[in-house]
Parts: C-alpha cells; sequence; structure tokens
C-alpha cells in the first residue's frame, strides 16, 4: 500500500500563494506518475496538474502559468508552487500517485486524504 500525506493548504487572500506537499510513505513501490487534482463544492474532481516519473508535466488550462509541480524521487515526494491565486482556486486538493507494489504485477492509483486551499476575494 502507498500512504499519502498532504500538507501546506490553508487560506490566502486573491493574489497570493500557497505550496502544498504530498509525501508517498512506502517501503518499496514503482511511483509512476504524481499529481494533484481538486473539487470545489457542487463540481466534480479535476485534474490540476501531474508529472510523470520523466517527461513533460501537465497543467489544466486553467492554472497554466500559474502553478507548478516538481517532484523529488529520492523523498518520493510532488510539490504544488501555486502563484497568483484566484477565488476560483478554492477547493479541496488530492494529491494522487500511480503506483505498482512488488509482488503486484499491476499499478494501482493511490489517493491523499485532501487539503482545504481557500483564496479570498
Amino acid at each position: 500500500q502507498v500512504h499519502l500525506v498532504e500538507t501546506g493548504g490553508g487560506l490566502v487572500q486573491d493574489g497570493g500563494s500557497l505550496r502544498l506537499s504530498c509525501a508517498a510513505s512506502v517501503s518499496i513501490a514503482i511511483i509512476n506518475a504524481m499529481g494533484w487534482y481538486r473539487q470545489a463544492p457542487g463540481k466534480q474532481r479535476e485534474l490540476v496538474a501531474q508529472i510523470p516519473r520523466g517527461g513533460d508535466t501537465n497543467y489544466a488550462d486553467s492554472v497554466k502559468g500559474r502553478f507548478t509541480i516538481a517532484r523529488d524521487n529520492v523523498k518520493n515526494t510532488v510539490y504544488l508552487q501555486m502563484n497568483r491565486l484566484k477565488p476560483e482556486d478554492t477547493a479541496v486538493y488530492y494529491c494522487n500517485c500511480n503506483a505498482r507494489v512488488p509482488p503486484d504485477y499491476y499499478a494501482n492509483d493511490y489517493w491523499g486524504q485532501g487539503t482545504q486551499v481557500t483564496v479570498s476575494s
């Protein structure tokens, strides 16, 4: 099993910044993509940003140019730097990773518990 622990959410004013962190607690695993999703009240969960183990990152159009995703493969940690935050960024942010835990043959998706981000106008 892969246990994801998120930190860094909170309340910030319009135009402010926050940095989210998510550490994957696992002894042996092959972690593929890591990413962040968010869910606002009354809306479906949506992809915010994703970063594969190697390759190009992927961002939702609404956050391009404002958010930056990065990962540390040694620490099994993914980060989301959020700048120029807007009230419409208010949501619960969930960390996600796709990982294969031996001896399982297939990889599975794992989710964090979520962290609230609130941007006041």
